[in-house]
């Protein structure tokens, strides 16, 4: 395992270790072999703090929520700010400091595990840029507090095990608070306002034109920036929204398919079924014969 840094901890500071025992535990066991935590940390306005690595065993997230830092490593160096996260493979050869000036406050947590490689790919990481935007996020400062209470468990594996799937919601979380950031970058539009249209909508049949106007976009330019961010086309996020609502119709009311396929904005109720079986794998009826016999 790679040390945290010898920086002095301030009393408001937090440095933990998983001891070598525990990470064999959990190295082993199918719960937590894919991904959990080798140490963590808060360090709150780390004057002073600096870290070099030659070699690097883990892997290492950091999440900046106050102040700023540097990164260098050989594919990239540049400011770390607040709403930040900098992540560094195992492998990586590294060097990061607090700023002199404003100094960061920072939530690192290393890690390790066989499914290590698809996490970062999934929270962005790419060699040439090592350094994301989360933004200041309460929930994740929350996640960040939850993981290290295991530090107070007096090494309860069963503890630890719950750690390592908190830090993979950690990570998932993490992940939906970067595609919000990335929604509200330069020539871009918030996700979250046009699914909001959507819904809004749910009963009609909306356009891409529509959709894209709803953003203030050009069509080609919406359709293909929402794909990137939600890994849908506009139209078929709409769809499977309108699918979504219409299983929510028939478990919760008592509503005929042809109702529950106008309320979605289909006249044709055999039109709807067919749309409704393509992307639920079953047809009305039998998805609300199935989700009650539950």
């Amino acid at each position: 395992m790679s040390a945290p840094s010898k920086w002095p901890l301030p009393e408001a500071g937090i440095r933990f270790l998983t001891p070598s025992f525990m990470i064999e535990k959990l190295a082993r066991n199918p719960l937590t072999k894919e991904c959990y935590p080798t140490a963590m940390g808060f360090y709150p306005e780390a004057s002073g703090h600096r870290m070099q690595r030659r070699r690097h065993d883990d892997n290492l997230l950091i999440y900046c929520t106050q102040g700023r830092g540097r990164l260098k490593t050989a594919g990239w160096q540049g400011e770390v700010s607040e709403g930040q996260v900098l992540l560094l493979p195992q492998g990586v050869e590294h060097l990061y400091e607090a700023d002199s000036t404003a100094p960061w406050s920072i939530y690192w947590v290393h890690f390790q595990g066989a499914a290590t490689g698809i996490f970062l790919q999934y929270l962005g990481f790419r060699e040439h840029r090592p350094v994301v935007s989360a933004g200041v996020s309460p929930v994740l400062v929350a996640a960040f507090t939850s993981l290290m209470d295991v530090r107070r468990t007096g090494y309860s594996t069963r503890a630890f095990i719950n750690a390592a799937n908190r830090l993979r919601h950690l990570f998932s979380q993490m992940a939906l608070e970067i595609t919000v950031q990335q929604g509200r970058g330069r020539n871009s539009f918030e996700v979250a306002q046009v699914q909001s249209y959507m819904h809004e909508h749910i009963d009609q049949n909306l356009t891409l034109d529509q959709l894209a106007a709803s953003a203030g976009m050009s069509k080609y330019h919406f359709s293909t920036r929402y794909k990137e961010l939600t890994g849908y086309s506009p139209v078929r996020h709409f769809l499977n929204m309108k699918m979504e609502f219409a299983c929510a119709l028939l478990d919760s009311t008592d509503l005929s398919v042809s109702a529950i396929a106008a309320r979605v904005g289909y006249d044709d109720a055999l039109y709807f079924s067919r749309l409704f079986r393509r992307t639920i794998g079953r047809s009305p009826r039998a998805y609300r014969a199935s989700i009650r016999q539950d």
